[in-house]
């Protein structure tokens, strides 16, 4: 046995933070690294944010558990607060994304259930797609390196190439209950599907008697500009699950959903012992107190472009290191020419952190409140190591 007593499922960089302030990770030792992976795009409001620390820390003095036995009213504050900001009448709390998932897609088949189609139960996903590490989200993301080992694959999902609605289209069956997406794939590379095709995809839930069901887990909560990217399109969907920014950095998931969609979802058929539990739905409120600031979700779009502009000029300095720039708002991603490995970790001995995604590309997701300077100094770190990379290849390493 190792020297650790934990599941060796992580191939853990070694390195361990002490505390941290705005966009900044400390060790213990006192090194300062700029945080541009942001816990996978869950510290929307960076590290120790004191409006943050204040909601839980009240809290915390007064209560934390008391089950959904009982009314919450954070609970009840949160969830109107998200219903007027998005298209959903009901909400559900969880503690994760995959959990809101889970609560998407239960809904979706109840749906059909109750409106008189039992034999309605399968969705179709799409190919990239990442919807979480449980049997019934790595079943509907797909992806092999995640299914193999575990069994059988749970039934009910069929996939189709990223943005193949034509195939989408097709597969339509007797069986279908729903569509399900994320309007900007995180981990398949940041991928945001066109405008067109999630207009068409609702037309043919529309038509076919289906759910639109996104997934903004990663993309949601202001990372793209718009408290959500379905905004961009102009395309509500019936359910959608959100979690990672909404907590901020504490465990919180929802799954959202219009009056119809949740019709099914009656006493005593879905249920969770943590989701909605006090602590998380003060840091909950925290949080869209400060996205809903007048103004906000304009300075992030403002702040994105800035960087985006910034990475284009290195990207053309170094094609050798750097392919493309994509994604929108502060869910950016490198392509890189070069493993994106390599390149992470030139950027980590900048000290940047990143993290990896599909399609070889390095995904950027800074907190939401990053400044200008701090952009500028992430830029000054990304053109340092891909210089270095650049160096390297040139002399043969």
């Amino acid at each position: 046995m190792s020297g650790s007593a934990l599941y060796e499922t992580f191939a853990r960089v070694p390195l361990a933070f002490e505390r941290g302030e705005g966009s900044w990770l400390i060790t213990e030792t006192g090194e300062r690294y700029l945080d541009f992976a942001g816990g996978i795009a869950v510290n929307s409001l960076g590290h120790s944010h004191p409006h943050l620390v204040a909601a839980l820390t009240e809290q915390a003095a007064k209560l934390w558990h008391v089950s959904n036995l009982y009314q919450i009213p954070g609970q009840s504050r949160l969830g109107e607060r998200l219903a007027e900001t998005s298209f959903a009448d009901r909400v559900f709390f969880t503690n994760s994304g995959a959990e809101a998932l889970e609560c998407a897609i239960k809904t979706a088949r109840r749906y059909q259930y109750v409106n008189g189609h039992p034999e309605r139960f399968r969705v179709i996903t799409f190919e990239g797609a990442f919807h979480g590490r449980t049997l019934a989200t790595i079943a509907a993301g797909g992806q092999a390196k995640y299914l193999e080992g575990f069994g059988p694959k749970v039934e009910g999902f069929d996939q189709v190439a990223f943005d193949d609605i034509d195939a989408a289209e097709k597969l339509i069956g007797p069986e279908t209950a729903a569509i399900l997406l994320e309007p900007v794939q995180g981990e398949g590379g940041i991928r945001p599907f066109p405008t067109q095709s999630l207009k068409r995809l609702r037309q043919l839930c529309d038509k076919h008697g289906l759910l639109l069901i996104f997934d903004e887990v990663q993309c949601g909560v202001g990372r793209t500009g718009k408290l959500y990217a379905y905004e961009w399109a102009g395309v509500s969907p019936d359910l959608m699950a959100i979690a990672k920014g909404i907590g901020g950095g504490f465990p919180v998931g929802a799954c959202l959903a219009t009056e119809e969609a949740a019709k099914g979802m009656t006493a005593g058929v879905h249920g969770t012992t943590f989701g909605g539990n006090p602590l998380a739905m003060a840091v909950g409120n925290a949080v869209l107190d400060v996205l809903l600031e007048e103004g906000f979700l304009e300075e992030v779009s403002r702040k994105a472009l800035l960087m985006k502009q910034g990475l284009a000029a290195v990207a053309d300095e170094f094609p050798d290191v750097i392919s493309e720039i994509r994604g929108t708002g502060l869910m950016l991603g490198v392509k890189c020419t070069m493993p994106n490995t390599k390149v992470n970790m030139a950027l980590r001995d900048q000290k940047l952190l990143a993290v990896p995604a599909g399609e070889n590309v390095l995904r950027l997701l800074p907190p939401l409140t990053t400044t200008d300077a701090e952009i500028q100094e992430a830029l000054a770190r990304i053109r340092a190591g891909a210089a270095s990379l650049s160096k390297a290849a040139a002399n043969g390493g």
